[in-house]
Formats: structure tokens, sequence, C-alpha cells
């Protein structure tokens, strides 16, 4: 059963359900009405969340994903801390409980992306832990169009700095040891690297502020400045980050691609519109999030008690490959 989800007041169909026809029923009941009937409600409204369906192992997400078609991706460049659990399938963010993660499109600070992301609840959390989402359409024709105007003819470039106890080490965000596949990486993604005297890591990268859907046509909000940017810390966070470091070798900031400070105004802005058109729904067990990664922005809340969500990706996109 295929029904949308509507959020009041708000007229949202984001996103649909599909529901088990029975108690109990396999994961591959989903494919009974056809998966091109699911393919086409996610690329309308952006997300389909199946609920009441059973995954019988620890493999069943990792069936689920490839019966649409497509394999999965390994998590390359990361930004977060995550584990691998097999066969392309990760946790979720490996933040502290108490932190919320702002919504975001998965890599959208890279030129390489997964179009489709997916979610499995494993464990619900005692409380909160919600996986909230956003129509980046919706964000992108309401972010004023100064602001938008602005980021979109000067572009972003996201600056990472890595290890040294305040971040990733290179080493696990490159999935290598040796600095020459770093640099064979960087030189096929257009990233711009430089190793400093300490032998740590600082790269920066040229990105996207809006993309068009190459489906669909939508122009789109994809990025994450408001995430990157050095403004997204607590205060005092922020404060003893700077009073450690000089801003160059913060873990993670953003800029204008022409080296110019992005302003804090415009980013209050984008938070103010994002928060306006978030959705949240509580997961139950065994629900899994299916969400096209253009079109809708994803997060997490704090939560309280064990939590356990699963993530898998699919079906690469290269913007750089694209604009060639």
């Amino acid at each position: 059963m295929i029904e949308a989800a509507k959020v009041p007041g708000r007229g949202c169909r984001l996103p649909v359900i599909v529901k088990a026809p029975y108690a109990g029923a396999s994961w591959k009941e989903i494919f009974v009405d056809g998966s091109q009937r699911i393919d086409d409600s996610l690329c309308d409204a952006g997300g389909v969340l199946f609920r009441g369906f059973t995954l019988e192992n620890a493999n069943a997400l990792h069936d689920l994903v490839t019966a649409f078609g497509a394999p999965l991706l390994s998590y390359d460049f990361a930004s977060t801390p995550r584990s691998h659990v097999g066969n392309q399938i990760y946790t979720s963010t490996e933040y502290p409980a108490s932190q919320s993660i702002p919504l975001h499109n998965e890599q959208s600070y890279t030129r390489d992306w997964p179009m489709r992301i997916w979610f499995h609840c494993v464990t619900p959390a005692q409380s909160g832990g919600d996986t909230p989402i956003a129509d980046s359409r919706a964000i992108y024709r309401e972010i004023p169009a100064k602001v938008r105007d602005r980021f979109i003819d000067k572009q972003l470039m996201y600056v990472r700095n890595y290890g040294n106890g305040l971040d990733l080490p290179w080493q696990a965000v490159f999935n290598t040891d040796r600095k020459d596949d770093v640099e064979t990486y960087c030189r096929a993604h257009q990233i711009a690297w430089d190793w400093k005297p300490d032998g740590s890591l600082r790269t920066r990268q040229t990105a996207q502020a809006v993309a068009e859907h190459p489906l669909t046509g939508d122009p789109l909000w994809f990025n994450q400045a408001h995430l990157f940017h050095v403004s997204s810390l607590q205060p005092s966070v922020r404060q003893a980050l700077l009073d450690a470091v000089d801003e160059s070798d913060i873990p993670r900031n953003v800029y204008h691609a022409d080296g110019t400070s992005i302003d804090e105004g415009d980013l209050d802005a984008i938070r103010s519109v994002i928060a306006r058109h978030t959705i949240s729904f509580a997961w139950q067990r065994d629900d899994v999030l299916m969400l096209d990664n253009m079109l809708t922005a994803h997060g997490r809340t704090p939560f309280k008690g064990n939590r356990k969500v699963l993530v898998a990706m699919a079906c690469p996109y290269s913007e750089h490959t694209r604009a060639q």
C-alpha cells in the first residue's frame, strides 16, 4: 500500500509511505506493485518510507538496495565517523547522542555524491533520534534571492585539516595509509592538497552551491556551507578552537571559491529556511527510508538510549564529469 504522508499545516507530501500489506511481510513484498512505481514516487516526493516490513537478517538492507538495480557504494572522502559493518553497509554518523546533526545532502561538500541513500532503523532510540528531512527544491526557492545569487556567483571552497585529535585522520577519510593514494584520489577529483611539516594533510575543493537534478531538471540548494562553516559551532567551542589553532588549521571551514569569507548573516538566513522546511517522524523498528539524495536533505536529532541506524548509498553521480 502506497500513500503520502502529510505534515499538518504544510501540505507536504514527503515522504511517501509504503506500508506492509500484512503483519510480518517480507521486504520482498515491496516489489509486488513493481519497483517502477516506487521509483516514480521517489522522483516526485524525494523520499519513500517502507514501514511494517520484516528485514530477516543482517544482509537484508544490502539485498533490498541491490534489488532496485544499483550496486552499493563505499563511503569515500568521509567527513564524519562511521563503522563499516560489511557489504558496503555503514553505521549512521557516530556523533555523541546529545548532539544534533544539521540537515544536509550527503557529500554535497564535494563534486561527487550518491544519488540515493538508505537508512534502516534496526533499533529505535528510547526517545529522540529522528532523521529529519527537508525538500531541497523548496529550500532553493525560499533562500532570499540576493543570498542565492551571491552563492551561485561566488561558489564555495571547502577547507579541511585532518587528524591532530581534532577530526578524522586522513587515513580514515581516504581509506589508505599511503600518501601516493591520497594524491591520486585528489588529482582525480579536483581537490588541492598540502602535506604540512608535521605530516598532517590539508585539502581545498571548490564545489557547487546549487545543482540541477539530472532527471527532474529541478534547481536545488545543494551544499554544506551552513554545516562546515565555523559559525555552526557553539560560540564557546568556536572560541576554544580558534584559541588553540589558527583559522587555517581548524578541522573544517568553508569560504567562497575566491577565498573570501562568507557573510554569517547569509548563513543564518539559510539555516532559518532549512528549519522552516524540516519534517520529522519517529522511527519504528525495521523502518527503511529511501531518499533521493539530491532532492532531499537529512539530519539527526539528539537521543536517549540505544539507537542503531544503518546506512547504504547507491547510484554515483559526478558533477565535474557532467560539466565537461
